[in-house]
């Protein structure tokens, strides 16, 4: 294969799936009876399932995905999670973004990544959510990342109305994180960096300005999120690190109906972007990762699914090594860890293969360890 991203910065796109996913629901294990005896209301058939092999398969709302996994560009991540989880959305989405396990994280593992491939701090951008605040994930000394809720919206936004955005989200950010780390480390912070940070979005104001894609993105919230992703890649701004949420995925009720919308949105969503990219000549050198802070228990409600712990990741793009990677945990009762499905990858293995194989960054020192790294990535520029 010829190697087209040598000259190419590599560039990571997390898409984090709020509320917990549930696993079971979305890798189908069709051919297990212990799927189906827990699972009598909300099972997936497995005459409707899409089928990777005569074990597992996607959910039926995955149809754009399962063509990526077929082109051999999405990898399947087998029971990510880590051992001691337990069940808090707010304390296991604050592992998965500083990888502090045993005390409150005040550094986010992907802006101590951006400190190293940008140490000096020399571009605004070069991290960036799509969304409200800023997720921990992308917070560290130094480290300046922009983050802005509509494309189109913020380029057309007076500078008065401009200013009122920027302090309102200087506002959810003190918020949001006083109550973790202290008032007094969020205001140095926001004195060193928060400004700077907002700031950098008035260079995202002009990539809508050069944009243009015969691709009819859908009318979700995902959807407009990509949209904006995919304008701002092709503007080469230098950005690297993309970040977004999708909510909902706390099926704990009406489940039948709302989780395969949900995989509906992401599934189209993702598939219009990579075809977006595609057709920029955009693609080569862009990477997703999709995960959510925990799966959810074996044995359904009723209606639903409660709160479980191991879970399932993916990764997507031309330079994936595409297929299904790790074990999938066992469902029989005896081997279940207190009803959940027991990890059988580490989340941070999963990171040092991001880190190190995509993003160039010694991983050590970020996920604080040595950790099984499952090879699902080409190394970048080799």
């Amino acid at each position: 294969m010829t190697n087209t991203t040598t000259h190419k910065q590599p560039v990571l796109v997390v898409l984090q799936l709020n509320g917990g996913n549930d696993y079971l629901n979305t890798v189908v294990p069709h051919s297990d009876p212990d799927y189906f005896d827990n699972r009598q209301t909300l099972g997936v058939s497995e005459d409707d399932v899409l089928r990777i092999d005569s074990e597992i398969g996607l959910n039926p709302a995955m149809a754009p995905l399962k063509e990526i996994y077929d082109r051999g560009d999405m990898a399947i991540l087998h029971g990510v999670g880590w051992d001691e989880s337990n069940r808090s959305h707010f304390r296991c989405m604050d592992i998965w973004h500083t990888i502090d396990i045993d005390v409150i994280g005040e550094k986010g593992w992907l802006g101590m990544a951006v400190s190293e491939i940008d140490p000096n701090g020399e571009n605004p951008v070069k991290a960036v959510n799509v969304g409200q605040g800023l997720p921990r994930a992308l917070v560290a000394p130094g480290v300046s990342a922009a983050s802005v809720s509509d494309l189109n919206a913020y380029g057309l936004l007076t500078s008065v109305e401009q200013e009122r955005e920027r302090d309102l989200m200087l506002q959810r950010f003190a918020a949001m994180y006083a109550p973790a780390i202290g008032t007094g480390p969020v205001v140095d912070y926001l004195k060193q960096t928060g400004r700077d940070a907002l700031k950098g979005a008035d260079m995202l104001s002009s990539a809508p300005g050069g944009y243009a894609s015969s691709v009819e993105y859908g009318s979700s919230s995902l959807a407009g999120k990509l949209r904006d992703v995919a304008m701002v890649h092709t503007a080469d701004l230098g950005t690297q690190v993309f970040y977004m949420e999708h909510t909902g995925y706390d099926t704990h009720a009406a489940q039948a109906t709302t989780h395969p919308r949900l995989w509906t949105d992401v599934s189209t969503s993702v598939a219009d972007f990579f075809d977006d990219l595609a057709e920029h000549g955009a693609d080569e050198n862009v990477v997703m990762f999709i995960f959510s802070e925990f799966g959810r228990r074996v044995r359904e409600n009723g209606t639903g699914t409660d709160h479980g712990k191991a879970g399932v990741a993916f990764a997507i793009g031309k330079r994936v090594k595409g297929g299904v990677y790790g074990t999938y945990p066992e469902r029989r009762p005896e081997a279940l860890n207190d009803g959940d499905l027991a990890p059988t990858q580490d989340f941070r293995g999963v990171y040092t293969t991001i880190l190190e194989d995509w993003l160039e960054v010694d991983a050590m020192p970020i996920v604080k360890g040595a950790f099984d790294a499952p090879a699902f990535m080409e190394k970048n520029g080799g």
